[in-house]
């Protein structure tokens, strides 16, 4: 999975999520150059959960289905 600025470049190429010990894992590379692992803690997982509202997951099921690339 690639994260893009606004600009279009990738900023983040996303390799691999994993969990362990009660934590996600992400691991990937910045810049497509520096490797890195981010862990995701429940708290922060939690605390994530009040970006998502009704209007997010609408968009985000139509980007599922959407035919651009």
């Amino acid at each position: 999975m690639k994260l893009y600025t606004p600009d279009n470049t990738v900023l983040m190429d996303v390799s691999r999520v994993t969990a362990l010990d009660g934590n996600l894992v992400i691991e990937g590379k910045i810049m497509g150059t520096m490797p890195m692992k981010a862990v995701l803690r429940p708290a922060e997982l939690r605390a994530g959960l009040r970006f998502v509202k009704p209007g997010l997951i609408l968009a985000a099921l139509r980007m599922l289905f959407s035919k651009r690339a």
